[in-house]
């Protein structure tokens, strides 16, 4: 029988709430956005910092001259500062086959529950979605599996916690992985830089994955990589002869003497890991490795304290 998908009212229990309440998420690099915030704009106002000066020009607000320039050198200047806005994020959760393993050491909100990866991404996506929200920036969901499944262009306003949860609550693990390929699709479709988090196990060629990953750099976005491993698949602890079943393709099993491939495995899991974390700095972006047995709430809260601005 299919367990049934939470309500959306369940992917932010109060031990999330009340953790994102001492929390503030803020830009490193400079963001587009129509509403006044907390975040750097690339754009030039009348606004907080001072940034510099220009040269008068006819139709310039009389009020933004520096009349102690013009008292020095007799020629009119006007101060300009530097805008703060809106930080636009899009959350990218990775829906495929292989987000519905769940091991048994997943921990989820606590000791005593096992999350799937998938359900473990609900919440992170969940508690960044209202984090970002109550603070007053905008917010978009991207959900795939061999492709894109839902795109919600961002939004600020506060119903838009609701939507995107609403869309996580219903949505459930698919089939095959295509993540290099979608994310090239998404880094196209976003209209204008701003954040994108991505909450995905990123099973799919790493060097693919790094080149799409350099397509949302290239596009000037600042980009988090959660990237979401339960314990078995770090660890491969299995000592039983048995059948391993694909979670991506119906019907594909296979029958082996763990022992005899675990070195292999542990060497190629170590590897894809160091690939994707290597990528990630060379590019500024933020990795950040997960482990499904390290409940939620600590995973999102050591990720904060350790961010820097």
């Amino acid at each position: 029988m299919t367990e049934a998908p939470p309500q959306f009212s369940e992917l932010l229990p109060p031990e999330i709430i009340h953790m994102i309440g001492r929390l503030e998420f803020l830009a490193r690099s400079a963001k587009e956005g129509t509403v006044n915030g907390r975040h750097t704009s690339p754009h030039k106002g009348f606004s907080v910092e001072f940034a510099e000066h220009r040269q008068y020009v006819t139709g310039d607000d009389l009020r933004n001259l520096d009349w102690r320039v013009y008292g020095k050198s007799d020629r009119y200047y006007i101060k300009q500062y530097i805008e703060e806005t809106n930080l636009r994020a899009t959350l990218i959760v990775d829906a495929s086959g292989s987000m519905a393993y769940a091991g048994d050491h997943a921990a989820g909100l606590g000791e005593r529950e096992r999350l799937s990866k998938f359900e473990y991404a609900r919440y992170l996506a969940s508690a960044l979605a209202y984090l970002l929200i109550r603070q007053q920036d905008a917010v978009g969901l991207v959900t795939f599996d061999g492709g894109i499944r839902t795109y919600l262009r961002p939004t600020a306003k506060p119903s838009q916690v609701r939507t995107v949860l609403e869309e996580l609550a219903r949505t459930l693990p698919g089939r095959d992985t295509r993540c290099a390929a979608t994310f090239h699709e998404i880094a196209d479709r976003i209209p204008s830089r701003g954040l994108v988090v991505i909450v995905s196990d990123l099973f799919d060629d790493a060097e693919a994955i790094k080149k799409a990953l350099h397509h949302f750099r290239f596009k000037r976005h600042e980009l988090v990589v959660f990237h979401l491993m339960a314990e078995e698949e770090l660890t491969f602890p299995f000592d039983k002869f048995d059948d391993f079943r694909c979670l991506e393709v119906e019907g594909r099993r296979l029958n082996l003497d763990p022992s005899t491939i675990r070195a292999s495995y542990l060497e190629r899991v170590k590897s894809h890991l160091k690939s994707i974390e290597l990528a990630c700095g060379q590019m500024q972006a933020d990795y950040v490795p997960v482990n499904t047995r390290t409940p939620v709430p600590e995973a999102l809260f050591t990720y904060f304290s350790q961010r820097r601005v």
